[in-house]
């Protein structure tokens, strides 16, 4: 039963955070130990200096550094995509060259937030990008952060760019991924862990996962079961996996306090704050319980 949809990074990807130092810098040590740790346990690749990766308060050196550290731990053979979006599209192809510069395979591109641009505008933005280096593209539709969707239509048009290749899809509208899924060759990854089997399941190619920082073996395995036709054992292994990404992912607590308050990888930058004791008391707690399920 093994899918027969594109994946041009792997299926198993793992949003990763960003360490830093007990003082608030980059920690480029922890970063390629971490790195090294995701892919021995399964991730096929690394989103790194997304929203987990708290790119929005880490600098355009640390984004290289951090790319370039994790770079030569990984080698040439994991695919590395790096977050380049921002909500100027001057800034964001400055990000898009320099990662390029930097060793990356990919790049994840949000639509642009805050400003809400119309669709035209949106399609503008990301053409620009495309147009700006030789890497191919994971568009980013995740308008719950930005306010802005890509709209099914405006994907459709996208996915006729040669390096327009795959969505990180968080729009919680499996309709609209199904009709893109179905008219584009366009790698669809889910970047909400509740629905990495389902549209795993509808064509889609894998995951980014803020989860899989903790249990990257547990997000990869429902897939695996998936492929290999043992479907209701995929479905079991996917709700063994509910709580602890409720816990994560919709707590109120953003991924990338929740995945540090169980890594210990040093502190987040504000505005973010750390978890306190009793958000951190129950993640260990929705973790231990998955590793009892082993």
């Amino acid at each position: 039963m093994t899918t027969t949809a594109p994946r041009p990074f792997g299926r198993a990807l793992c949003a990763m955070i960003t360490p830093f130092t007990a003082g608030g810098a980059l920690d480029p040590d922890a970063a390629r130990a971490h790195a090294a740790h995701l892919v021995a346990e399964g991730c096929d690749g690394i989103v790194l200096s997304g929203t987990t990766g708290e790119s929005p308060t880490t600098t355009d050196a640390e984004k290289s550094a951090l790319l370039r550290a994790v770079r030569a731990e990984v080698g040439d053979g994991v695919p590395l995509l790096t977050g380049v979006g921002s909500p100027d599209t001057a800034h964001t192809l400055r990000l898009a060259r320099q990662a390029e510069e930097a060793g990356a395979d990919g790049l994840l591109v949000v639509s642009p937030y805050y400003s809400r641009p119309p669709q035209t505008a949106v399609e503008a933005h990301f053409l620009r990008v495309a147009d700006s280096t030789g890497l191919p593209l994971m568009l980013y539709d995740i308008p719950g952060r930005t306010g802005t969707r890509i709209e099914p239509e405006t994907l459709l048009r996208l996915a006729e760019h040669p390096r327009v290749v795959a969505v990180k899809d968080c729009a919680y509208d499996m309709l609209g991924s199904t009709k893109v899924l179905t008219r584009t060759s366009l790698a669809y990854y889910s970047g909400c862990e509740e629905l990495n089997l389902p549209l795993y399941a509808v064509g889609g190619a894998g995951y980014v996962s803020t989860v899989a920082n903790v249990a990257p073996r547990h997000m990869r395995a429902p897939l695996d079961a998936f492929d290999a036709g043992r479907t209701e054992e995929a479905a079991r292994l996917n709700r063994n996996t509910a709580h602890l990404t409720e816990l994560m992912m919709a707590s109120g607590l953003p991924g990338a306090v929740t995945a540090k308050a169980l890594l210990a990888a040093g502190p987040v930058r504000e505005p973010l704050q750390p978890a306190g004791r009793g958000a951190a008391d129950g993640l260990r707690a929705a973790y231990e319980e998955l590793l009892a399920l082993d």
